[in-house]
């Protein structure tokens, strides 16, 4: 949540945008609401941009259950791997301008 709202204080036109998108969709009457969600792709894309730079675990383990290759390498059985979700999200050759804030990217 705290990366959410880094992003948006850091990035005012993003929050123009997602106010706009609250006016329209829910008013000034009432609080959004969980089943708001669906209606709200432009938050949702905002989501889904702060855990790409901001993931709430950088590391992932996982066991290679059976012996498997990947790429030019031989991954035994048993095999304790570390998957670096915070390298994925920034990898240039996954993102354009990986870097940067845009929770755009996921509009499409």
């Amino acid at each position: 949540m705290e990366w959410a709202l880094a992003e948006l204080i850091n990035h005012p036109n993003v929050l123009k945008k997602v106010r706009e998108e609250i006016d329209r969709v829910v008013g000034n009457k009432r609080l959004v609401v969980e089943s708001d969600g669906p209606n709200l792709p432009y938050i949702q894309a905002i989501i889904k941009e702060t855990f790409r730079l901001h993931p709430p675990v950088c590391l992932v383990t996982r066991r290679c259950v059976q012996r498997c290759k990947i790429g030019k390498y031989v991954i035994p059985e048993n095999t304790m791997l570390l998957v670096n979700a915070w390298a994925i999200g920034r990898d240039p050759k996954y993102w354009q301008s990986p870097l940067d804030f845009s929770p755009e990217r996921f509009l499409t």
